[in-house]
């Protein structure tokens, strides 16, 4: 653990490597004990992160899941887009279980906020189009929108009666899509949100150099995945942020130098949530195996997710983006009782060739020794290391905090 550990440098960063809901909470939680400051960049609370810590489910959309360290500073940067009364009631949630994280909660000035308003117009925009992309309806698509049309509202203006520029946006609303915006419910999160969090606002670029000049260590806590990026993901079925490891950085106003090390999240198998292309995509009775055993439904919408094969071109792709340094497998549980499992390794034409590699039939359920696993779960993890020509330094073996491998 601690040669990994040491590995890892002042800056790291955890990054999804397929479309999201790799599992990016627990090994940020697991992580985090071991860094000064938690940070999350981008994205906003279309992110779902679930962690089980003595058998007790927390799922979080805007705090980063390393949170629950006490005493480590919370970071949110720029690159996100709040909705305020989601942060509060994760904010309540923590209180509930004796944690008031308020005191170390640091939220950039230049972070935008989310609007109620913003999910009805996200939702309107989806009805219009002619093929829906699977939006969360969270209004995430429409605070990036404001944001690019330099008409966003940020978090500096918390403090300030910003009245008029609702009663502008309200206009502008009504005249494009025939939408209202219920100004008593907006004013009332503004003034809830004003009394809880308006001295954590702050210049969080200054503050993250400062932490850095002081020798911090930093993790930063990636959202979504690396193929739902804006840029390098499956356009246009993709999130409204940058979901790389340098989108985080950008997001969080942190150099491209200060990353050392850039852990990849991804299933033993994959999952994805919405439309868009998934050529390893299982149906039938194997999907639905695959669903069951992983609990594959959406942490922030419930929706099912769609299962399938674990492709590596996409982790190769990751790979190269983000400069990943390590992987983390996770949930190689669920994949306990297949024959065989199909890996994707490349396409002739639009079909996918795959390699069988031979399954395992024994639980790996809790292990937390690499020489443990059966044989045939370890050939899986080396021939993952091999194509990617990236380590395997942590593996999930279910979903306690306890539960995970540290390979050597």
């Amino acid at each position: 653990m601690q040669e990994f550990l040491s590995s890892l440098g002042q800056v790291s960063a955890i990054i999804g490597a397929q479309w999201g809901d790799e599992g990016k909470g627990k090994a940020t939680d697991i992580v985090s004990e071991h860094f000064d400051v938690i940070a999350r960049a981008c994205g906003g609370a279309n992110a779902g992160h679930t962690i089980v810590v003595d058998g007790q489910k927390h799922i979080f959309h805007l705090l980063p899941s390393g949170c629950l360290h006490e005493g480590k500073p919370v970071v949110l940067g720029a690159g996100m887009v709040i909705h305020l009364p989601t942060l509060l009631e994760e904010i309540n949630t923590l209180k509930e279980f004796g944690m008031d994280i308020l005191p170390r909660l640091t939220i950039s000035n230049e972070a935008h906020i989310i609007f109620d308003y913003y999910k009805e117009l996200d939702a309107k925009l989806e009805e219009l189009r002619e093929q829906g992309i699977g939006t969360t309806k969270r209004g995430i698509g429409p605070a990036y929108m404001e944001k690019a049309k330099r008409s966003g509202i940020r978090m500096e203006s918390l403090n300030k009666d910003i009245s008029g520029e609702l009663e502008s946006a309200a206009k502008e609303l009504n005249k494009t899509y025939g939408l209202s915006i219920n100004s008593d419910t907006e004013m009332t999160n503004l003034k809830n949100a004003q009394e809880v969090l308006g001295g954590c606002v702050t210049d969080t670029v200054t503050q993250l150099h400062g932490y850095l000049k002081e020798g911090k260590t930093i993790l930063i806590e990636g959202a979504q995945g690396t193929l739902l990026d804006i840029d390098h993901g499956t356009y246009p079925f993709v999130t409204s942020s940058s979901t790389t490891s340098s989108g985080a950085l950008q997001g969080l106003g942190i150099p491209p130098n200060a990353l050392k090390s850039c852990i990849g999240i991804a299933k033993a198998y994959c999952t994805r949530v919405g439309e868009g292309d998934f050529p390893t995509e299982v149906e039938g009775e194997a999907g639905d195996r695959l669903r069951e055993r992983g609990g594959e439904y959406g942490a922030t919408t419930g929706r099912p997710r769609r299962c399938g094969w674990l492709h590596i071109e996409d982790l190769q792709k990751a790979a190269m983006l983000n400069g990943i340094t390590h992987w983390n497998i996770t949930k190689l549980d669920v994949l306990d009782d297949e024959d065989e499992i199909p890996v994707g390794v490349g396409y002739n034409g639009d079909e996918v060739i795959y390699e069988q590699i031979q399954g395992w039939k024994a639980s790996t359920v809790g292990m937390t020794k690499f020489d443990e696993l059966p044989q045939n779960a370890q050939r899986y993890i080396k021939y993952i290391e091999e194509k990617t020509g990236v380590p395997v330094a942590l593996i999930g073996t279910g979903q306690g905090r306890e539960e995970m491998i540290i390979k050597s």
